[in-house]
């Protein structure tokens, strides 16, 4: 059986902690924050940790050995 590859679109916008905690960018800081309340756009730098069932989905597919 041949190995499983790593989703390359998903290791472009996710990133995989030590503990196994999937890391992601905000979407929505890229342009158009002239109009946005600063406590949103301050918001929007941070990185935010997915959570839940689809996490697990993330991490199967970008650390296919385990």
């Amino acid at each position: 059986m041949p190995k499983q590859k790593t989703h390359k679109g998903l290791s472009k916008r996710f990133k995989v902690t030590g503990k196994r905690k999937v890391k992601y960018r905000r979407p929505g800081n890229s342009h158009l924050s002239s109009h946005k309340p600063g406590a949103r756009v301050r918001r929007l730098r941070k990185h935010a940790l997915l959570t839940g069932p689809y996490a697990k989905k993330v991490v199967r597919q970008l650390l296919p050995i385990v």
